[in-house]
């Protein structure tokens, strides 16, 4: 397994790439890109950032945001901006068959590739 050397710098600036599971192309659909801009506001309710620029493409996203100052857990920000797209998006991306028929079946839910 890798060993991803990060950077754990409070109040800094990062930048990150999530990509979604197998690359498939559910993020150009208006339902999903409104249920990412609300979890990302709910996250950001919870712990701050400052969301300088992001670039969505309809299989990922770029971010660039800036922590506050004495905060440097960017992954918990991460996740559960993930884990709360997965839950709001899960019946949709179920009810318009963009969930991996086999998973779909399994009624799996995962969503965004590992990491970022």
């Amino acid at each position: 397994m890798p060993h991803y050397i990060r950077a754990w710098v409070p109040g800094g600036t990062f930048f990150f790439t999530l990509a979604t599971l197998g690359r498939r192309k559910i993020l150009n659909h208006s339902e999903s890109r409104g249920i990412l801009v609300n979890a990302v506001n709910k996250v950001r309710k919870e712990y701050p950032f400052s969301l300088d620029a992001w670039v969505l493409m309809p299989d990922h996203l770029h971010v660039i945001w800036t922590l506050p100052d004495g905060d440097a857990n960017y992954g918990k920000r991460l996740g559960l901006i993930k884990a709360n797209f997965s839950k709001a998006a899960k019946n949709w991306l179920h009810n318009e068959s963009l969930m991996n028929p086999s998973r779909r079946d399994r009624r799996e839910t995962t969503i965004w590739q590992r990491r970022f």
